[in-house]
C-alpha cells in the first residue's frame, strides 16, 4: 500500500469522526440550531419552490433555448453604438443567468476577441448580479424594497463601473490592438413578438401566482390578491394555446395537462400549489415527448434545478443553523448557532462600517446562485441592517475570491484591483443611501 496516497482519505476521515465525536449534541443552542435549520428548509419548500422557483426555473430553461446569447453579445464590440453596447451589457445577466465563476470564460472570450474594456466589465459585473432567479427570490423572500433596489442597482452599477473602467484605462484602450467583436448571427426561426408572448404569459404566471397578501382589506393590490388564481389561470390557458399554436404540442396534450390541475383545483382549494405542481408536472411529460427545441427546453430547465437546487438546500440549512430564523408560520424568530449581538453588532445599523464590512465580506465569499439569498434572510433575522443588507447583495454575486485570480489573468493586478475597488466603494455607498431612506 502507498501511504503518501492514501494520506488525504485518511485525512478526510479522522476529520469526519472528529466533528462527530465532538459534536455538541445536547446543549441547548446546538439542538436549537439543528431545529432552526429544519424550519427554515420546511418553510422554503412550501412557500418558495413550487410557485416561485419552478416556473423561474422553466424561465431560464426558455432564456437558454428561444434567446441566442450570441444575438446578446455581438453588441459588445469596442467600436459598438456606446448606448447599445452598455445597454446589452447591463443586462446580460438576465439572458445567461450566470454565477460569478460561470460568467469568466464568456469574459474572457469576448474581451480577447475585441470588446471594449467599459462593456467587457459591464458585462462581466452584470453576468451574475442580475441573475433572473436570484432577482425574483430576492423580492419574494426578502421583500419588494430590497429586489427592486437590487435590481436597479445592480443595472446601475454595471453601466457606472463600465463607464468608470473605461475613462480610467483610456489611454491603454487606445493602444490596445484590438478589433469589434465578431459573433455569429442569430437563428431565424420564430419571430421576435412570438417570443416576446411566450416570455410575458410565463413571467404573469410567476407573478401572479406569487402576488402577496396586503395589510389593506381594500384597495388595487387586495383586489388582485382576491382574484390572483383566476388570473394566473386565465395566463396558463393562454400559455396552453400558445405551445399548441407555436411549439409543437398538440390540443389533447393540453387537454391531459389541464385535467389533474382543474381537478386538484376543486378538490382542494386551499392548496393551490398542488394543482400548480400537477399542472407543471403534466406540462413536463409532454415537452420531455415532443422532439426539438422544447424537449431542449425541458433539458435546460432541468439543467438549472439540478445544479442549483441542491446548493440552495444546503444553503437554506446553513443559513437556519449558523443564523436561526426569521418569524415565519405562526412561529417566532429563533437563534441559531451565531448569537443576534455578533451579528448586529458587525452589520447592524446603517454605519459606514456596516456597509463597508458587507461589501468587503460579500466581494471575498463565493456565492453559488441563490445562497445568498438565505444566507442574508437569516442575517436580517439577527439584526443586519438593510443598507449592509442591499451591499451585500451587490458586491457578494458578482464578485469572489476565485474570481478575482481569473481575471487578475485576464485584465492584470492593477486592472483588477480597480475593478473590485469600484464595487466595494460603489456597494458600500449604494447600501448607505439605501439604508437612510428605509430606515
Amino acid at each position: 500500500m502507498t501511504w503518501k496516497r492514501e494520506l488525504a482519505p485518511l485525512t478526510i476521515v479522522l476529520a469526519v469522526f472528529g466533528v462527530v465525536y465532538f459534536l455538541p449534541v445536547g446543549q441547548a443552542r446546538f439542538d436549537g440550531a439543528v431545529m432552526e435549520s429544519l424550519h427554515l428548509a420546511k418553510w422554503y419548500a412550501r412557500e418558495h419552490v413550487i410557485l416561485c422557483l419552478v416556473p423561474a426555473f422553466f424561465i431560464a430553461g426558455a432564456i437558454g433555448v428561444f434567446l441566442s446569447q450570441a444575438a446578446v453579445m455581438r453588441y459588445l464590440g469596442a467600436r459598438a453604438n456606446r448606448v447599445m453596447a452598455y445597454g446589452v451589457a447591463s443586462v446580460s445577466g438576465t439572458v445567461l443567468a450566470v454565477c460569478s465563476c460561470t460568467v469568466l470564460p464568456l469574459f474572457a472570450g469576448i474581451y480577447s476577441r475585441g470588446a471594449g474594456l467599459g462593456p467587457a466589465t459591464a458585462f462581466l459585473y452584470s453576468g451574475p448580479a442580475i441573475n433572473v432567479l436570484a432577482i425574483i427570490l430576492t423580492a419574494r423572500v426578502l421583500g419588494l424594497q430590497l429586489g427592486i433596489a437590487r435590481a436597479i442597482g445592480a443595472v446601475a452599477f454595471a453601466v457606472v463601473i463600465g463607464l468608470l473602467m473605461n475613462w480610467i484605462f483610456r489611454r491603454e484602450e487606445q493602444q490596445r490592438n484590438g478589433g469589434d467583436l465578431v459573433m455569429p448571427e442569430s437563428d431565424g426561426g420564430r419571430p421576435l413578438w412570438q417570443t416576446a408572448v411566450h416570455f410575458a404569459l410565463m413571467a404573469g404566471i410567476l407573478v401572479f401566482a406569487n402576488w402577496g397578501r396586503s395589510d389593506a382589506e381594500a384597495g388595487l393590490w387586495h383586489a388582485i390578491w382576491v382574484a390572483k388564481w383566476p388570473i394566473t389561470a386565465a395566463l396558463s390557458a393562454a400559455f396552453g394555446v400558445v405551445l399548441v399554436l407555436w411549439f409543437g404540442l398538440r390540443w389533447w396534450h393540453l387537454t391531459v395537462i389541464a385535467a389533474p390541475a382543474a381537478t386538484l383545483a376543486l378538490a382542494l382549494p386551499t392548496h393551490p400549489a398542488w394543482a400548480f405542481a400537477a399542472g407543471v408536472a403534466a406540462l413536463s411529460v409532454f415537452l420531455a415527448r415532443t422532439p426539438g427545441e422544447t424537449e431542449h427546453w425541458l433539458e435546460q430547465t432541468w439543467d438549472f434545478a439540478k445544479k442549483i437546487l441542491p446548493l440552495l438546500f444546503w444553503g437554506v440549512l446553513a443559513a437556519g443553523f449558523f443564523l436561526g430564523t426569521p418569524a415565519m408560520d405562526g412561529r417566532p424568530a429563533g437563534e441559531g448557532v451565531v448569537p443576534n449581538a455578533w451579528v448586529a453588532s458587525l452589520v447592524g445599523g446603517n454605519s459606514l462600517w456596516a456597509n463597508f464590512f458587507a461589501s468587503f465580506v460579500g466581494a471575498f465569499m463565493y456565492f453559488a446562485t441563490l445562497t445568498e439569498v438565505p444566507i442574508l434572510q437569516g442575517l436580517l433575522a439577527s439584526g443586519m441592517g438593510k443598507g449592509p443588507a442591499l451591499a451585500l447583495l451587490l458586491a457578494g454575486p458578482a464578485l469572489s475570491l476565485p474570481n478575482m485570480l481569473v481575471i487578475n489573468s485576464i485584465l492584470g493586478p492593477k486592472k483588477t484591483i480597480t475593478f473590485v475597488s469600484l464595487v466595494i466603494v460603489m456597494a458600500t455607498v449604494t447600501g448607505m443611501v439605501f439604508g437612510a431612506l428605509t430606515s
